[in-house]
């Protein structure tokens, strides 16, 4: 047990400052119940060669907050063997929860204790992570939420993920992938969700005038601009360092739905304003608005066939212009970058397919060509009406980029500042409940002149007491 408890110390586990509290179970025997002996170790004196060890193992944990928070630090740690892990379990129920929450060491546990003890932890709504590398760490592995091979032999069958290296150093890298992954899937799924709802207001808005999208149009929407841009959106790696902060963890968040929300109203509105100007120009009731010259056969435009849907016409053209340039507005600013995942520049096959769609719709805004505006049924517009719509999606780009960076900015510093904001709010977490309980129970830690012993008649839902040995 000392062994342990001085490997924990040089890993930095234990700082030197912080207490030990050893406990030392017996079953029950002679007609005796189960009694917990409580011993407190000895701190070390050479405090200068555990600190050079902890810089070895430092992992660098960035804080995003830019708040000083005030810490609780924990200043005493328990420390127990398998048996008696064993003897608490059994005689003990009700303190094992308190115990597991300060628990830092335990030492010669069984293959079965050391899947109760990822229970046990994983009871006060913790999220367990288990390393190991023989067959008896398979049940523990397999129980915790995330376990980690350190081996590729049985360990490898049983654990979810498998370490080339035989360390622990692997711990970080998965929780940043992990987040990383986590924040992706965030990321497409409101991409996807804006992605229907702005081609449903688009369709939704020209069912007034009883037209719709061309099928070229919406063959171009669906594969050139969102099979391009899901894919390669995707590709952001994890951020380089490990934040102290986490990224949510339901899609059913405020922050999240609030998003969504916002950018689904831009559009909406962009959009609207688009349908109803169109309608207020002097050459909108006018069949052909634009210069006849910019086309090099003007017969071949005078002898088109009759549009039976009512595809080709102003409104069509301009909604379809501006739904295209939102798609990629959407993508880029739910691109998120800092502090999960790689900035969004850094993914060139992101970079390079939005700069090749920004470009080509730029330029059919621009310089129409006569196959592609007959290829996407849409009508040519003048110049003057080509500029403001570009006017628009500049707009429309500013203000979901300001929009969705002050939702970001509010949802960190509510984060940071919810401690201070509602001090006294019951955690909904166990962990934290426990922990608030123990703030204020004067018997909490046990002294080490105490002794616990399991009551064989629980009074009050108690299954223990305390007695001060003499």
């Amino acid at each position: 047990m000392l062994t342990a408890i001085s490997v924990a110390r040089d890993c930095g586990m234990i700082p030197p400052q912080d207490t030990v509290i050893i406990a030392d179970a017996l079953s029950p025997h002679d007609g005796r119940a189960a009694k917990i002996t409580w011993r407190y170790a000895d701190k070390p004196s050479n405090i200068s060669r555990l600190e050079v060890s902890r810089q070895q193992v430092d992992i660098s944990l960035e804080d995003v907050c830019h708040v000083d928070e005030p810490k609780t630090r924990e200043m005493y740690h328990f420390a127990m063997n398998g048996k008696s892990f064993a003897v608490i379990a059994e005689h003990f129920p009700d303190m094992l929860q308190k115990l597991v929450l300060h628990g830092t060491v335990f030492a010669r546990m069984a293959p079965d204790q050391k899947t109760q003890l990822i229970e046990a932890l994983q009871g006060v709504d913790y999220f367990v992570g288990m390393c190991g590398d023989g067959a008896n760490d398979c049940g523990a592995l397999k129980r915790a939420h995330g376990g980690i091979s350190l081996s590729e032999l049985e360990a490898s069958v049983a654990s979810p993920f498998t370490s080339r290296t035989p360390n622990i150093s692997c711990v970080p890298s998965l929780i940043r992938e992990g987040r990383a992954a986590l924040i992706t899937s965030f990321c497409v799924f409101k991409f996807m969700a804006l992605y229907s709802i702005i081609q449903y207001i688009s369709v939704t808005l020209l069912y007034s005038i009883l037209s719709n999208l061309g099928d070229f149009q919406f063959l171009f929407i669906d594969i050139a601009i969102i099979l391009v841009i899901v894919f390669t959106m995707s590709l952001n790696p994890a951020w380089k360092e490990l934040v102290s902060r986490r990224p949510p963890s339901g899609l059913i968040s405020g922050p999240l739905l609030f998003s969504v929300l916002t950018q689904i109203l831009i559009c909406l509105g962009f959009q609207t304003i688009t349908f109803l100007w169109v309608q207020q120009h002097p050459w909108y009731e006018l069949p052909s608005a634009c210069n006849l010259s910019l086309y090099k056969n003007i017969s071949d435009l005078n002898s088109t066939e009759i549009d039976e849907h009512n595809i080709k016409n102003y409104e069509n053209t301009s909604l379809f212009y501006v739904s295209s340039f939102q798609y990629l507005i959407i993508a880029i600013v739910f691109s998120k970058g800092k502090p999960f995942r790689q900035p969004s520049y850094k993914n060139w096959p992101f970079v390079v397919s939005a700069f090749i769609l920004y470009a080509f719709l730029l330029f059919i805004l621009f310089h129409p060509v006569e196959s592609i505006d007959e290829f996407l049924e849409i009508v040519c517009v003048p110049v003057e009406w080509r500029l403001k719509l570009f006017l628009v999606i500049v707009i429309n780009a500013v203000v979901s980029v300001l929009v969705e960076g002050g939702i970001e900015l509010q949802g960190s510093k509510s984060k940071c500042l919810s401690w201070l904001c509602c001090p006294c709010k019951t955690p909904q977490a166990r962990y934290m409940h426990l922990a608030q309980e123990l703030s204020v129970d004067p018997d909490w830690p046990p002294k080490p002149t105490t002794t616990t012993e399991a009551k064989p008649h629980p009074e009050n839902g108690s299954t223990y007491q305390i007695m001060i040995d003499s």
